[in-house]
């Protein structure tokens, strides 16, 4: 009887963690594709709330490391400087992995279709839980 009850009680564990991380998944998801969309309709700082928006927050890209939420969106901006330059941006995933109960990697691929002309790369994120909002806190894009 004991081992049946300690083997509910692993099942239900495992069930609650297994939606935990279901939950969590779409959450950051839909950070992702609101970014993507904010992006495509050109909208820089619409695009820049799934970032974490602190003084901490580093991107690393073909420039090296930016710290911080405004000189991120600063670069984007110079980098990014109208609709034509932004393209449409369309996201691949290729890992979601939950590094703890606060922590999630995510890698991928980026591609921006654009009449002047096309460009793509890799990229990794690692998002942090903050007040109830996943947000990410180190993006790598190359």
């Amino acid at each position: 009887m004991k081992n049946f009850v300690f083997y509910c009680i692993c099942f239900l564990l495992t069930s609650i963690n297994a939606f935990a991380q279901s939950k969590d998944k779409a959450a950051i998801l839909k950070v992702l594709t609101t970014q993507q969309a904010a992006w495509n309709q050109g909208d820089l700082e619409g695009y820049m709330q799934g970032y974490w928006q602190s003084d901490s927050l580093m991107f690393i890209g073909k420039s090296g490391i930016t710290y911080g939420w405004h000189q991120t969106l600063n670069n984007y901006k110079k980098g990014y400087p109208d609709t034509t330059a932004m393209g449409k941006l369309a996201f691949e995933f290729v890992e979601m992995q939950q590094l703890s109960s606060i922590y999630y990697f995510v890698a991928g691929r980026w591609h921006l279709t654009r009449t002047v002309g096309n460009i793509g790369g890799s990229f990794t994120l690692l998002f942090r839980k903050i007040k109830g909002r996943w947000l990410i806190i180190k993006d790598h894009s190359s």
